[in-house]
């Protein structure tokens, strides 16, 4: 966000700082020695000419992810757009794929024409569907038509409409994705392609910045063949796969090496020293599903987590792509501190939160009122004209406040702390007044904490002081969405209908008018 409001900044090592933390760096940054979660003085001493730009307001990242967001919605027949954070992005164009390959033409490969909308055959680009676009792992890919003599030949890999195949046409629709970003909106981007979230996201790391890679078939052991996917999930660190927590992993890496894991020294949130790989889990003695449930299950713990997490290192994601969804589901405001203990720290940095809170929900369940300004018959929406002007309206009403506190355990006799990542949470329902759009925000905000959250975190933490927190978050959940004219409210908008009525209704409108003979 910064390089593209400052495209000088995109040759020089840059990192944003939150607190005294390095949250994210450039790549620049990264080849000089920099990292995420680095203490700025760390950072300073490692890269003195590193430029170092403040990121406690999330407005502009927020707005940037909101508008890339929209922008790969737009392209996405089915809808199932899943946003990760605010710079990752899940997109399941399966519809897209199965529709491009039956119109290929397998004499003529090289010059195949992509169609982005079923309706307009215009719309779209050319590509040459003979070869995957961008990388692929492993780099020398099955081809899907011709196989060279090193790899299978059996009939399923011929075949035009394999998995490679779909594979290949997956690759250039996001070299074209890719290409739209920047074009339109500046921004570079990494993408992975393959068929789960779990394998994308991995594969998508492989050539930063600025690169796509493919992981091709075979998805399945035979055996002749190793599965590709069981290959590259084995050479990461257990740590490193999407769905596996810290405490997670450590109770793994526990496990495999038969003793406590090390830990990092010197960082806020370190890391371990121990590498465990996941095939270092996998084929440890013993090692199943039912092994992992009695290892990582218990009191706090999903019911089935062995079996999802043996899943996972053997490559196996069955969650779908989330459909684009115009109201969040909740929204939640955090922030971690080195030591808070007392009423009127916390006091304090409850009313910064809640503020963030209200502008955020105001941003994100809110949208204008376009109808205002249409006509209508006055003898028919008279109370509606009396109605006072509303500019904006809300797209939904979150029921629930929730307050959630991480504090630190109690220090040993020795002086060391046990690691403890354990959160502690109560809901209490949201007080109505913050949907009030004529009182001013700062006034809601101090009758939020006031009156909700101090209340709220009291009972969590009934001593008067030294609770020792590091982490404090606010969120509102439990959406009800409003009336509106779309199938996911709660009900029509009977006003915007009775104001969008005349508009709507006017070519069949009969008039009892004089003819001229």
């Amino acid at each position: 966000v910064f390089e593209s409001e400052n495209p000088a900044l995109k040759s020089l090592p840059l990192a944003v700082q939150q607190k005294h933390i390095i949250v994210t760096c450039n790549y620049e940054a990264r080849r000089r020695g920099l990292y995420k979660l680095q203490l700025v003085k760390e950072a300073r001493r490692v890269c003195p000419d590193v430029v170092v730009v403040l990121g406690e307001d999330l407005t502009r990242f927020r707005d940037a992810s909101k508008a890339l967001y929209n922008l790969l919605r737009a392209f996405a027949w089915s809808g199932k757009v899943e946003r990760l954070g605010f710079d990752e992005v899940f997109m399941d164009v399966t519809d897209m794929i199965h529709y491009n390959l039956e119109l290929l033409n397998h004499n003529d490969l090289g010059r195949s024409f992509f169609h982005l909308d079923r309706n307009d055959p215009t719309i779209g680009f050319p590509y040459d569907a003979s070869n995957i676009f961008g990388h692929t792992y492993p780099k020398t890919p099955i081809h899907p038509l011709s196989p060279p003599s090193s790899t299978p030949t059996s009939p399923q890999f011929l075949r035009p409409d394999t998995l490679s195949m779909r594979l290949l046409l997956g690759s250039h629709l996001a070299q074209h994705l890719r290409h739209q970003l920047e074009e339109q909106k500046g921004y570079t981007c990494t993408v992975g392609i393959s068929t789960t979230k779990l394998v994308s996201k991995l594969v998508g790391n492989i050539n930063k910045p600025k690169g796509q890679t493919t992981l091709i078939p075979p998805y399945e052991s035979t055996h002749e063949y190793e599965s590709n996917v069981t290959t590259f999930i084995d050479a990461h660190d257990i740590g490193k796969i999407p769905g596996i927590g810290f405490k997670l992993a450590q109770k793994m890496r526990q496990h495999v090496l038969q003793r406590r894991p090390a830990f990092d020294a010197g960082l806020v949130y370190g890391g371990t020293k121990e590498h465990v790989s996941v095939r270092d889990v996998r084929i440890f003695r013993d090692m199943c599903a039912e092994l992992l449930e009695s290892l990582l299950g218990g009191p706090g713990s999903p019911k089935g987590i062995g079996a999802k997490v043996w899943g996972l290192i053997n490559g196996v994601d069955d969650t779908g792509v989330g459909k684009a969804r115009i109201v969040p589901r909740q929204i939640s405001i955090e922030d971690s501190y080195i030591r808070l203990e007392t009423i009127d720290e916390v006091k304090k940095e409850l009313r910064m939160l809640a503020g963030s809170l209200m502008r955020r929900m105001r941003l994100d369940l809110m949208e204008d009122d376009d109808d205002d300004d249409l006509p209508v018959d006055d003898d028919v929406y008279s109370a509606i004209a009396e109605m006072p002007p509303a500019k904006r309206r809300w797209l939904a009403h979150p029921r629930t406040l929730r307050l959630t506190t991480r504090p630190r355990p109690s220090r040993n006799p020795d002086g060391s702390r046990v690691r403890c990542f354990s959160r502690i949470s109560r809901s209490n329902p949201l007080p109505t007044f913050v949907f009030n759009l004529t009182e001013n925000v700062e006034a809601l905000v101090d009758k939020l904490v006031n009156e909700a959250l101090v209340p709220i975190f009291r009972k969590l933490h009934p001593e008067k002081s030294g609770w020792d927190l590091s982490l404090v978050n606010v969120a509102v959940t439990n959406m009800a969405e409003t009336a509106t004219d779309g199938k996911d409210g709660t009900g029509r908008d009977i006003g915007r209908m009775f104001k969008r009525q005349e508009s709507v209704l006017r070519e069949w409108k009969v008039e009892d008018r004089d003819m001229a003979p």
